[in-house]
């Protein structure tokens, strides 16, 4: 497939935002989370940026993930917390990932599966302190970690992680954001204190996400896991400068260019009239490429060094800029989002005229768009 597009990943700037955010927390292990391949910058080439940036660890959301990351060839710490029914449990214990537990049937069939394969599961019990999402209830609590000791008193279990996740911890301006934040870590020290009791010594407990991490010291325990702020995007939409930059520049190259007169609609629906003759650039990425159709009319991208909106109903594969009388020819390159510099749109940028969060921007960008990178840490 022809190069009309790509996705530039700088795994430098990866590695150097891991080193900047691991100031931030030099007591804890640096767990670089990965899943959704690397927040769509490509789960390998992002997972070895990230531990040539100083991580020890990496996450994933899926089992899946995971062993296409052992396949590669690392062998780092690894955590993935997401196992709904059918997931491969015994490849995952075989493959010395570590398992997140959070429903007492997971823990019965972690076990199950440790005993056909012969060796003990590595694994983090997850507490729902309050996000009601993932995680066992302060009820079930109790009765989960005593099972938990039981089962590695009989050696088919290793309990090495206690964790839990922040709802508003992106939210640290804002003092009932605070007060949740603050009640979460409470119920985190008391479902610890539980796991104390019942026997378990965990190498790691973890609770802090990237906002948590740059906001809440409190937070960091053992072992902090930034996703989004290593890729060098800000978790809280009030505060952008992080001290991290922008790693994936999303770029096009111009197909064709048309002359029009005023009074001209432009894409499906004719959404958009020129109200002067102009001039059009046809962009060719659409929805299919994670470009979001909400962006019709309001997306910003750069071209010839001035920033534009896109004109009209974004398509399957296409755009438009209305470019004016602006000297513009098929090739030339158009940014939808990178690093913010010479007035180049960000993928805020984007989320802000979306109404939507940056990490939706990045993860969205589609399977056509080629990868490419800068680093020599991708082989």
């Amino acid at each position: 497939m022809p190069a009309f597009a790509e996705a530039r990943v700088d795994l430098d700037v990866i590695s150097a935002n891991v080193a900047a955010l691991r100031e931030r927390a030099p007591n804890s292990h640096f767990m670089g989370v990965v899943k959704a391949d690397g927040y769509g910058h490509g789960m390998i080439p992002a997972a070895r940026a990230m531990l040539a940036g100083g991580a020890t660890w990496l996450g994933v959301a899926f089992i899946e993930e995971a062993l296409e990351v052992r396949r590669a060839g690392i062998d780092t710490p690894l955590l993935a917390w997401i196992v709904p029914p059918g997931a491969p449990i015994g490849a995952a214990i075989e493959a010395g990932v570590e398992l997140g537990i959070s429903d007492p049937w997971v823990l019965d069939a972690t076990v199950a599966a440790a005993r056909a394969a012969g060796r003990p599961a590595r694994v983090h019990l997850k507490a729902d302190t309050g996000l009601n999402r993932g995680g066992i209830t302060r009820e079930g609590w109790p009765e989960v970690v005593e099972a938990a000791a039981r089962a590695e008193a009989a050696g088919v279990l290793q309990v090495t992680g206690v964790f839990s996740h922040l709802a508003r911890a992106d939210e640290p301006a804002d003092p009932g954001a605070r007060d949740s934040v603050q009640a979460q870590l409470d119920a985190f020290d008391e479902a610890l204190a539980l796991a104390d009791k019942a026997g378990l010594r965990p190498e790691v407990r973890h609770i802090a996400n990237s906002a948590a991490l740059l906001t809440r010291p409190d937070s960091h325990f053992d072992l902090v896991r930034p996703g989004i702020a290593a890729y060098g995007l800000s978790p809280m939409p009030d505060l952008r400068d992080i001290g991290v930059r922008p790693a994936m520049t999303l770029a096009a190259r111009v197909a064709l260019v048309k002359r029009v007169p005023a009074g001209s609609g432009v894409s499906y629906g004719h959404r958009y009239v020129t109200d002067r003759e102009t001039t059009l650039a046809l962009v060719p990425l659409g929805y299919a490429d994670g470009v979001p159709r909400a962006a019709s009319n309001i997306g910003p991208a750069a071209l010839g060094g001035r920033r534009h909106v896109i004109a009209g109903t974004v398509c399957m594969d296409q755009f438009v800029l209305d470019v004016g009388n602006d000297p513009v020819e098929a090739g030339d390159e158009v940014v939808l989002f990178g690093d913010g510099e010479n007035g180049v749109p960000t993928a805020q940028d984007w989320a802000e005229a979306l109404g939507t969060i940056p990490y939706e921007i990045v993860t969205r960008v589609g399977v056509r768009v080629p990868r490419t990178y800068r680093s020599g840490a991708v082989s």
